[in-house]
């Protein structure tokens, strides 16, 4: 943001009591100049327009590769688990051998790309049990109740009562802090919940333990989801960059899902079974058992960049509305038929994740959003840039308040010179009412004083007139 600098002629005086003419600096350059900053402004509508379309078009594409890498899996894990084709029967075994492939990925990352994958901190032994351990373990048990639940229920029933962890998700969203509590967001969630429950709903068998066991994975879903982002967030301990999280996370996870794979899926069996009889059975089944890891790796860290850019809150939302796409793909390309009840599910589905999108719109252009001179966002922890809201706001407002602060200085100035000269003048008069009575007190230079004469050759005479001259002008 240019700035005008204003050079202000004083009148000051030097140590030997006169009156000097000097060039002031600017009252501008008396302000440290990380007071503001050149360019910073806070958005225009139509700026913030721009920016709600950019961010959009980026988080789609996260989006978009977070979908594909996640049917890849689902297809890859129905082949693998189907009893007509590979059948392998222990899912959370897979799952913790795809955790320590993708602690391999996050590795290998970090040690080529150390500039982009590896931040400057790390988290300290404390950092890392109380945040790291916490979301680590919330992770697993939600993947490992969601798995023992379906041995007690139905795919539909389990469809249906795990739409609930939107509304968990939201709840932990609030609890953290990662959303202002809005009523209007509390009922676009409530109504996508609803028709979810009636996107799916079928004459489905209700059994009570099934039902305790994915609430429980449904809110350890929305705590650990709002974890990651409280992580994701955490510059100071290495944990911002969605490669390092799942560095540092997944070690933990892959242990904790072992713990629980153990005990409910009984290793000794499955080590017994053909898939490990002989030396080139295993190596093929480690194969397929490690492979998918690859596209685990690939999707997990399409959530995490989805997570640090959108919000924990839109990540579920988009996994809704994968669940709409997949409806609405297999209806139209498959000839799947769906109820009518389903179908009003499916509407009110669309309508509310459409309302959330007008929220989060309006949220955007509602919200103050500081702009440096490129016409980029400003971020808390960028470095260089201002270290908050208020200091960004203050920052496009710096020139009208340097602009008041100078002509509030430049006034007081000029009151304190012209007290200045006021003072000298009663001086001035003072002293030459003193000197005048001394002056009268001599006679002989009573006539000289009067007439400015000194009666002395070479030598000017300063009288009153003299000196009413010069203080006159």
């Amino acid at each position: 943001m240019e700035r005008t600098q204003h050079a202000v002629d004083s009148e000051q005086l030097s140590p030997n009591g006169h009156l000097e003419h000097r060039p002031r600096q600017s009252y501008e350059e008396e302000i440290p100049r990380d007071a503001y900053h050149e360019g910073v402004h806070i958005a225009s509508v139509a700026e913030k327009k721009r920016l709600w379309w950019r961010n959009a078009i980026i988080n789609a594409l996260f989006i978009a590769s977070w979908f594909l890498f996640a049917t890849l899996l689902s297809v890859y894990n129905k082949w693998m688990f189907s009893a007509d084709h590979f059948g392998f029967p222990a899912p959370l075994f897979v799952t913790t051998m795809h955790m320590f492939v993708q602690f391999a990925l996050a590795s290998a990352l970090r040690t080529i790309w150390p500039q982009r994958f590896r931040p400057k901190s790390s988290p300290s032994r404390e950092d890392y049990a109380k945040k790291a351990v916490p979301t680590a373990a919330a992770t697993s048990l939600d993947i490992g109740l969601s798995n023992l639940s379906l041995k007690l229920i139905t795919l539909s029933f389990y469809t249906m009562v795990k739409s609930s962890s939107l509304i968990f998700v939201l709840l932990f969203a609030f609890l953290f802090r990662l959303e202002v509590f809005s009523w209007r967001l509390v009922a676009v969630i409530t109504l996508i919940s609803a028709g979810v429950v009636l996107m799916v709903a079928t004459e489905a068998q209700f059994e009570l333990n099934g039902l305790i066991l994915v609430l429980s994975a449904s809110a350890l879903g929305g705590l650990r989801w709002s974890l990651t982002q409280v992580l994701l967030k955490s510059k100071n301990i290495g944990f911002d960059n969605p490669a390092a999280t799942i560095f540092w996370l997944s070690p933990t996870m892959g242990v904790t899902l072992a713990i629980v794979s153990a005990a409910i899926e009984d290793w000794p069996s499955i080590f017994r079974t053909s898939f490990f009889d002989g030396v080139t059975r295993t190596l093929g089944t480690v194969f397929f058992l490690t492979a998918p890891g690859v596209i685990a790796f690939c999707m997990v860290l399409s959530e995490y960049y989805i997570i640090q850019r959108a919000g924990v809150v839109p990540m579920s939302i988009a996994g809704i509305a994968k669940e709409v796409s997949t409806i609405l793909v297999s209806t139209w390309a498959f000839g799947d038929r769906i109820s009518l009840l389903n179908a009003v599910g499916v509407a009110i589905t669309v309508s509310g994740i459409g309302l959330f999108t007008v929220h989060k719109y309006r949220k955007s252009i509602e919200s103050t959003v500081p702009l440096d001179a490129h016409g980029n966002p400003i971020t808390e922890d960028e470095e260089g840039s201002i270290g908050s809201l208020e200091e960004a706001q203050y920052g496009s407002e710096a020139e009208e308040t340097i602009r008041l602060t100078s002509r509030a200085h430049r006034e007081e100035d000029a009151s304190g010179l012209a007290e200045e000269r006021e003072r000298l003048v009663q001086i001035s008069s003072t002293d030459l009412r003193v000197l005048e009575d001394r002056v009268g007190a001599v006679p002989e230079f009573h006539d000289e004083w009067e007439s400015g004469d000194s009666g002395e050759p070479g030598r000017a005479g300063h009288g009153r007139s003299d000196v009413d001259k010069v203080w006159n002008g």
